[in-house]
């Protein structure tokens, strides 16, 4: 496990601290002296050979490299402060979430089924990222009024959101860490030849595409996605790092309260059904306050925060001006400044933030 073929030039620097005499004399430890005198493939075959040298050769390690240890970790933690540091090691996907999806996978395309409140939300959320979409395009072709653009809908399950973004003529590409999900999100694309040219599918996490789609979609959909992540934090950097400068991102989830709980969890799961047990989990669900300041954190300025609600009885669901329940947010990614649009104190007058309330601030037409 220590590895001593691995101690190419650490090894070296191993001998030359047994040469200066930091362990003492010979008498105090006449092992190490002897051993000094090896060269490198000596002592690989001394540690090897002579497992009281490997002992004493540890103890050595941890002691003298233990500053150097310190200071890298000291570099490491440093950054500037306009960087976000993150690490292709973490990830945001919860794997106790995947294992309740994968027995779900076979049911997306149910309009009847468990995800029926998700084919609802169509008549909802399509209007509002495609009527926010098109605020930043001049002209657009009839029928395709998203051609030209790239969306990335991440979390999109077996493609309920996909397609009809696909349909109105944008180039999307859905991720999804479930692999069956994927596999029936292809299979359901596949029936319409337009569709299986303008949507890709890819079985996989935000992170694992960050970098080689940095900056590159005008569009992100996570759509009932932020409640079921592990790092929310980490998952706002990752929407915000794809995003092209002017690029939006579109968000429904379930605010944190107690009537998302007693409605959400206790009547939707456990008394009515309309969703699987166990689907949600209330301390995942997030306010559309703590919201916001991740998303304005990371660069992103909040568009709009709207209410919706779902009617199990008439299966619709419906704009509203309050968020205790479900709720939709469009934030928009600030642009790099440059050279030109840098202002410095005094030289101009700057202008007063609009109010961040976290209420309704531009409410979609129906």
């Amino acid at each position: 496990m220590w590895g001593a073929r691995k101690l190419s030039s650490s090894g070296s620097g191993f001998l030359g601290v047994l040469r200066s005499g930091c362990w003492g004399s010979q008498a105090r430890c006449p092992r190490l002296t002897s051993s000094a005198v090896y060269s490198e493939n000596q002592l690989s075959w001394t540690l090897k050979i002579k497992p009281w040298v490997f002992q004493e050769y540890r103890i050595m390690w941890s002691r003298s490299y233990r500053m150097t240890f310190a200071c890298l970790n000291t570099m490491k933690t440093y950054r500037y402060p306009w960087t976000r540091r993150y690490s292709t090691s973490q990830t945001t996907v919860d794997s106790s979430e995947v294992k309740t999806f994968l027995a779900q996978a076979h049911r997306w395309w149910d309009e009847q089924g468990v995800y029926a409140p998700l084919h609802s939300m169509n008549d909802l959320r399509v209007p509002f990222i495609r009527d926010n979409l098109l605020k930043t395009v001049a002209n657009h072709q009839p029928g395709k009024p998203l051609s030209g653009m790239k969306i990335l809908d991440v979390g999109c399950g077996g493609g309920l959101l996909t397609e009809p973004l696909g349909r109105l003529g944008a180039s999307v590409i859905g991720i999804d860490p479930v692999d069956e999900n994927i596999k029936a999100a292809q299979r359901h694309k596949s029936f319409d030849p337009v569709l299986d040219k303008r949507i890709e599918y890819r079985a996989c996490s935000l992170e694992e595409i960050v970098g080689e789609t940095t900056e590159t979609f005008d569009g992100v959909v996570a759509s009932e996605v932020v409640e079921h992540v592990i790092d929310l934090e980490t998952f706002i950097q990752c929407c915000c790092q794809v995003l092209k400068p002017g690029g939006s991102l579109f968000i429904t989830t379930i605010n944190k309260t107690q009537l998302s709980y007693a409605l959400g969890i206790v009547f939707a799961e456990q008394i009515a059904g309309i969703v699987p047990k166990g689907t949600h989990t209330w301390e995942k669900f997030v306010s559309p306050e703590k919201l916001e300041s991740i998303l304005e954190s990371n660069g992103l300025s909040v568009q709009t925060v709207v209410g919706m609600l779902y009617n199990p009885f008439s299966g619709y669901w419906h704009w509203i001006e309050n968020t205790s329940l479900n709720y939709a947010a469009h934030a928009v990614k600030q642009a790099h400044p440059g050279p030109a649009e840098l202002v410095f104190e005094g030289e101009a007058d700057v202008p007063a933030k609009a109010s961040t309330h976290p209420g309704v601030r531009e409410a979609p037409k129906e």
